[in-house]
């Protein structure tokens, strides 16, 4: 496996709004809203996989909105964690919207989700062992060589563990930065999440996670399973308390970094998701604040 010679950020300037301000998800709930109002936020992400058909209102909108916006693009459906070969025809029509889109960064999941002929419509865990991390390593450097371009990995939220795996999640996911030279999306509602349903420190997590390849981070909001004793990634509720005290720590690891407002359900008031937004803008404001005083 070789480390791909280019990198994302080499040679360019990052788009400004997506550099210093927070973004949202773009929904199709807010679509008139936004190009109404225009609300002062970095960029809006878009699951790649919502809008890869040629044309349609998803399509139209979305070149209102770029006209305006930064983008990010998230795929859900890429697998790149399955055992199988890539579907081609599915890279294909993702390396088509991001040509179109030229969004800041594209990123995918650690994580499967197709068997043979199926989809099975979740992000599903892989084992932490040396054969699936080569598989893994194959999968994201054609991805890279085909859209030309350094993708960020995240990582998974998960509910259970393989008694196969050798290493780590963090020693998996630092040996695939080494190996393909891709980046990082690090969702930390995910560190909480799989921390939580595991019963380990997610300070210890972030500790130990390559924060050096770390080039956007997602925050978004659980939901409990009291009776299963199981958090939930459901991306449908307000950002935790406790995820902002994660995402304070991540950004005094890291210093400041894109962010992103998740939300996949129960959509409130775009209001509510700016409100958070600006929230993130302040905790990122103090860091570089820290940062400059520590400097002088």
């Amino acid at each position: 496996m070789t480390r791909l010679a280019f990198s994302q950020t080499e040679g360019k300037t990052l788009p400004s709004g997506f550099a210093q301000r927070t973004g949202v998800s773009l929904k199709p709930s807010y679509y008139q809203q936004i190009l109404a109002e225009l609300p002062k936020v970095g960029f809006f992400e878009i699951h790649a996989e919502n809008y890869l058909s040629a044309g349609g209102p998803a399509r139209y909108y979305l070149e209102q909105v770029r006209n305006h916006y930064d983008l990010t693009v998230h795929g859900v459906g890429l697998s790149l964690g399955g055992e199988e070969a890539l579907d081609l025809e599915h890279l294909e029509r993702v390396a088509k919207l991001v040509e179109w889109t030229n969004p800041a960064v594209f990123s995918e999941h650690l994580a499967w989700s197709t068997h043979q002929q199926y989809f099975l419509n979740d992000l599903l865990p892989v084992p932490y062992t040396e054969a699936r991390l080569d598989l893994l390593c194959q999968h994201v450097d054609q991805v890279q060589s085909r859209l030309n371009r350094q993708i960020l990995i995240e990582n998974p939220s998960t509910y259970f563990e393989f008694q196969s795996s050798v290493l780590c999640e963090t020693q998996f996911i630092t040996e695939l930065v080494q190996r393909t030279g891709c980046g990082l999306l690090l969702d930390v509602n995910n560190v909480e999440v799989s921390c939580f349903n595991h019963q380990r420190s997610p300070y210890e997590y972030l500790q130990s996670y390559p924060m050096h390849a770390v080039k956007q981070i997602h925050l978004a909001g659980y939901t409990l399973d009291e009776q299963a004793s199981l958090k939930i990634d459901s991306h449908d509720q307000a950002v935790a308390n406790e995820v902002w005290q994660l995402y304070q720590r991540t950004l005094e690891l890291i210093g400041d970094c894109p962010t992103l407002i998740e939300r996949d359900g129960n959509f409130p008031d775009l209001s509510e998701l700016l409100t958070e937004a600006r929230h993130a803008d302040h905790l990122r404001t103090l860091v570089k604040e820290q940062s400059h005083a520590e400097s002088v």
